[in-house]
């Protein structure tokens, strides 16, 4: 029997390795669970999987002959449906996870592909948000997912929410210490899973700290422990895993905690950690927008496990039925047209900011600055709105916020319905909410200086290559003028 491979700590990303079936546990296990270890010690849930309610008496019945199973988890994706399209090397996304799993399923071998989400799904509590939570989750669906932990950003939606979701559209949530204000379950602690001749037994746990919305959370440990009492071994080679939504100090120690599992797979810590052993135990987490997902190989007849954390990157093309998902998602926004204000994406004005600012819009400016604005003019930034109306994400709130001119300020950009006279990236996105300035320009300056303004949307996120000495000279307008980018 070879013995596992060491692998890095938490933190380390992309790290590749090989596990062994645990023999040899000092003390860890009794002597049944040793046994059944030999047979069988992978986790997780995916396509073609039979999923069995944690309030029901039915049970998944495992093949007679075992074989390998791909196991791919995903998490945190913090409502990162997919990536905007600003800058051409952008990881994560639907599109590109629905082909990655395609690939897995179709790559032969024989194996079951199962799919699992570790949570932290949404991004935000806003009607804009729940669309993009629910288009997120009608994806993963089509995905084949077998389990969806509840996390942080789950919960703030409320347990009402959650429950409804359940019914209307059948996802597989999962939490074992969660209940609502009524002292009730939010959903199934556990689901009970057969795939290549195992059985897996899915728990699901959230950090208390994450307790929102009269949600109660308690002990992560204790919830796996009395999902395991509820959920006794009935197939030879079960197998537990436990998808956790922990920060990085909890996570390692619930897995220290729970020689019982086979793995704990979580977020967010993060980066992405690469697999690796506490005590008995496999730990790994999937984080950062859903960019990264952990994959484990576990073969039939008792070979090594090989794992990694492999990258949702540019080189993996869009499924077809992910991107017509996101579609979807765009066009339910068009027709719901929410005010920027209610988006949940306004960010607090930049200090500096005077009391009853308001955007004047860059008509305003030109009759003082006819040079500085022809300069606009020809710039990438006075045909911004362009750029995302030709890709269809025009109502988009968090493309908007940075397309448009004073987008939920005072007189600025605030929904399509009302008009596009605030679109594109004007003078006010830069020298900041000018009303004043505008109806009295000696007396009020312009509120921000322009330089200052940049990194607000050319960030690393979507605009990598930044840089500033670079950058400015497209767009500087202010010479001769003694503003100082003001």
């Amino acid at each position: 029997m070879h013995k596992a491979e060491a692998w890095s700590g938490i933190g380390e990303i992309m790290r590749p390795g090989h596990f062994s079936d645990r023999e040899n546990v000092d003390g860890a296990r009794d002597s049944k669970r040793h046994m059944r270890q030999l047979g069988a010690a992978i986790f997780l849930v995916g396509l073609g999987a039979l999923i069995i309610p944690a309030t029901g008496c039915e049970r998944a019945t495992p093949t007679a002959s075992p074989k390998s199973v791909v196991i791919a988890v995903s998490g945190d994706t913090a409502g990162w449906l997919t990536p905007c399209g600003c800058a051409s090397n952008q990881a994560g996304g639907l599109p590109r996870r629905g082909t990655y799993l395609a690939g897995l399923r179709g790559g032969g071998g024989g194996a079951d592909v199962l799919y699992l989400d570790a949570g932290g799904a949404a991004g935000g509590v806003s009607g804009y948000h729940r669309d993009k939570f629910e288009a997120i989750l009608s994806g993963e669906r089509a995905m084949g997912v077998a389990a969806h932990n509840l996390g942080k950003s789950e919960l703030a939606l409320g347990a009402d929410a959650l429950r409804d979701l359940v019914t209307r559209t059948g996802t597989p949530l999962v939490s074992a210490n969660a209940r609502g204000a009524d002292g009730k379950p939010i959903a199934p602690a556990a689901r009970e899973v057969e795939a290549g001749g195992r059985t897996f037994l899915v728990v699901g746990v959230v950090s208390p700290r994450y307790a929102a919305n009269g949600i109660t959370v308690s002990d992560p440990r204790a919830g796996v422990l009395d999902a395991l009492a509820k959920f006794p071994a009935s197939a030879k080679g079960r197998v537990v895993v436990v998808l956790a939504y922990l920060p990085e100090d909890e996570l390692a120690a619930l897995a220290a905690g729970l020689p019982e599992v086979d793995a704990v797979v979580g977020g967010p810590t993060g980066q992405a950690v690469a697999p690796r052993r506490v005590g008995p135990v496999l730990l790994a987490a999937a984080t950062n927008k859903g960019k990264f997902l952990v994959r484990l190989d576990a073969p039939a007849g008792g070979a090594a496990w090989t794992g990694e954390v492999v990258e949702m990157g540019p080189k993996l093309a869009d499924a077809a039925d992910q991107t017509g998902n996101v579609r979807a998602f765009l066009d339910r926004l068009v027709q719901r047209d929410y005010s920027a204000k209610d988006t949940g994406v306004v960010e607090p004005p930049p200090p500096g900011t005077p009391a009853g600012f308001k955007v004047a819009g860059s008509a305003a400016c030109a009759a003082c600055h006819p040079a500085d604005t022809a300069v606009w003019k020809q710039s990438k930034h006075a045909h911004a709105f362009d750029t995302i109306h030709g890709k269809g994400y025009q109502a988009d709130a968090s493309c908007q916020s940075c397309h448009t001119t004073g987008f939920a300020m005072p007189g600025g950009f605030d929904r399509m319905s009302i008009g596009t006279a605030k679109v594109h990236v004007g003078c006010e996105s830069c020298h900041g909410p000018s009303a004043a300035h505008a109806a009295s320009p000696a007396a009020a300056r312009t509120p921000w200086r322009a330089a200052d303004q940049c990194a607000r949307c050319h960030d690393h996120e979507n605009s990598p290559a930044f840089n500033y000495d670079t950058y400015w000279p497209k767009i500087a307008h202010d010479k001769g003028t003694g503003s100082g980018g003001r």
